[in-house]
């Protein structure tokens, strides 16, 4: 079994409540929107890392990470990209991509809004795990815990933590 961190949205960000809910898992994956090098680094630091850039990411992180993530893992099919729309209501790159890649299951960011949602006319589980970062709209920072086992997603947490945490941002001086 594996267990996974999805995080989306932390726009240059780690605040330290984070930190115990990653070190419980094998891998972090991050839907984009990273920020900077420096979150990049400071994740890897921690865990096996899949990233996508996001729309606020600069010229040094898109260099570094794709715009896509295409990928197996125990049978299970996995797109990641940053800027997807939501089931239904797909953007006409991403509903391009779907068609063509055929994922078991889609994951994106952007919205700061989290989703889990099976897209039955697209056949996969679509995950949006909001965003755990401090800067946005959203009133509650969230991120996504689950199990790749026998082929199959479970055990999904959606774990939400305070807009504004007592705790600072991490302290290290990778960031």
């Amino acid at each position: 079994m594996l267990r996974i961190a999805l995080i989306s949205d932390t726009h240059g960000d780690l605040v330290a409540d984070l930190l115990p809910y990653l070190q419980e898992v094998d891998e972090i994956w991050h839907a984009g929107d990273i920020g900077s090098l420096k979150v990049i680094d400071a994740l890897e630091a921690l865990k096996p890392c899949r990233f996508v850039y996001g729309n606020i990411d600069d010229a040094m992180v898109r260099r570094t990470v794709p715009l896509v993530q295409i990928f197996v893992i125990g049978g299970i099919k996995f797109c990641i990209t940053h800027i997807a729309g939501r089931p239904g209501k797909v953007t006409a790159d991403v509903k391009k991509l779907i068609e063509k890649e055929k994922p078991n299951v889609f994951i994106c960011g952007h919205s700061h809004i989290a989703l889990v949602q099976f897209d039955a006319k697209a056949d996969l589980l679509w995950l949006n795990p909001g965003a755990c970062g401090i800067k946005g709209f959203h009133k509650i920072r969230t991120f996504f815990r689950f199990s790749i086992s026998d082929g199959k997603c479970c055990q999904l947490e959606v774990v939400e933590l305070p807009r504004y945490p007592s705790h600072s941002l991490i302290q290290d001086p990778a960031l």
